[in-house]
């Protein structure tokens, strides 16, 4: 956040979903007024790569943690096996989030509880595993790719398949690939420095350029901006949707779809 704040020399700066420390992959950042745009974002798909660890677990169920149970029962598990196991964690279901994460127990955060020594108990949490591959496996390392819904913790992904294979296991890598259409490939490294980072910006648009998009006129923008709904037109859907100025294709508006008006509901400057 820091290394933004001073390229763009502004303390608006946001992002849509953070990693974990030994996490590496892409990571939104929005800034200025788009800040705003980070509740489209943040519930957006999300596609990551890594590496798991048979045979041993932690305490974090990541490579950070205290090392606890550790076994050998990995040797005797076939390829086959292991990929079963990937594809019976699919779909939608509940998940239990690492005792070590952000979420919230008794209004404190898990993780400052955890470390305290205190035992943490948190809540399942609906999740959806679209995909749980394995992509190769190299003795007690098994590396996947995973297609998963805005909060589920790959980390617990892990742990669970250490648990149905009677084995443990924790993650010891992981790379986020996508947030639903925005994509590693077309990222910049926060290390190559603010004249990379200035040319890296996109603009407002593109940030919810998965939402259906409406077109509106001069008139409809006054209308829009004041607050006020304008009628729903013929294609747009129930739901969010960006509403774009007609005659240079800019981001005025996010609105929702309510019966037969389109009301605004993040509305930027002119």
């Amino acid at each position: 956040m820091a290394i933004v704040r001073r390229a763009f020399r502004t303390r608006r700066v946001g992002h849509a979903g953070t990693l974990d420390p030994f996490a590496t992959g892409l990571l939104l950042m929005l800034v200025g007024a788009a800040t705003r745009l980070a509740q489209y974002l943040t519930a957006l798909p999300k596609r990551y790569t890594g590496v798991i660890r048979l045979g041993v677990r932690t305490d974090t169920d990541d490579p950070t943690g205290v090392v606890g149970i550790v076994s050998d029962e990995w040797r005797d598990i076939p390829d086959d096996r292991v990929a079963r196991a990937m594809a019976e964690l699919t779909g939608a279901r509940q998940q239990v989030p690492p005792a070590f994460s952000a979420k919230h127990v008794a209004g404190e955060r898990a993780h400052r509880r955890a470390r305290r020594g205190e035992i943490v108990q948190i809540p399942p949490v609906p999740v959806e595993i679209q995909r749980f591959a394995l992509v190769d496996r190299q003795g007690s390392e098994v590396q996947f790719e995973a297609d998963v819904s805005s909060g589920t913790y790959v980390r617990s992904l892990a742990r669970e398949l250490g648990e149905r294979l009677g084995c443990g296991a924790h993650l010891v890598t992981l790379r986020r690939l996508t947030i639903g259409q925005h994509t590693v490939d077309d990222a910049v490294q926060l290390a190559a420095g603010p004249a990379a980072l200035l040319a890296a910006l996109r603009p407002s648009r593109d940030a919810v350029r998965h939402l259906p998009a409406v077109t509106v006129d001069a008139s409809a923008w006054t209308r829009l901006r004041q607050g006020q709904p304008i009628p729903r037109s013929g294609d747009s859907t129930a739901g969010p949707v960006a509403l774009i100025a007609e005659d240079s294709g800019e981001l005025l508006a996010v609105g929702d779809v309510v019966r037969d008006e389109l009301r605004p509901r993040v509305v930027f400057g002119t």
